[in-house]
């Protein structure tokens, strides 16, 4: 399984405010800390809000920390919001698919099977578990 930009720029979000925690942290800076297009980067922190992983304050002394405690955000939870537009292959999606073995299909079960034990990994770590050392982090991050 791969995982998008999508996803991969909202984990080091998530990581970054980790270090940074209880600060709030401009959507600004963290795209300068990583070198990424603010715009993109507010679409990720926006889908991390409505997922209820990230609070957002308006204004002058605004920015983004997290909705709660590191150890309580699970990796699984947090990947599965970011990539809540991602499938696997053409089948797992809603609509019509193309694919000419579906009726026979044999992959679609290991497949899925595949993609249950990658969620049940990421969902025995914390955001906790893997932003453990905020010290170096922050050196890191310029926090």
């Amino acid at each position: 399984m791969q995982l998008g930009k999508f996803t991969d720029y909202g984990l080091r979000v998530l990581i970054h405010l980790s270090a940074s925690a209880p600060n709030k942290v401009p959507v600004t800076q963290i795209a300068a800390t990583f070198d990424l297009s603010e715009h993109h980067l507010a679409k990720v922190c926006s889908r991390l809000v409505k997922g209820g992983f990230l609070v957002s304050e308006r204004g002058r002394a605004g920015g983004l920390r997290l909705a709660r405690d590191a150890a309580e955000i699970r990796l699984g939870a947090a990947v599965r919001c970011l990539s809540e537009d991602t499938k696997l292959v053409e089948c797992f999606g809603q609509g019509p698919c193309s694919c000419r073995l579906l009726p026979m299909c044999g992959v679609k079960q290991p497949l899925a099977e595949a993609m249950a034990a990658f969620y049940a990994t990421l969902d025995g770590y914390t955001l906790a578990d893997v932003s453990r050392n905020r010290t170096a982090l922050k050196a890191l991050l310029g926090v």
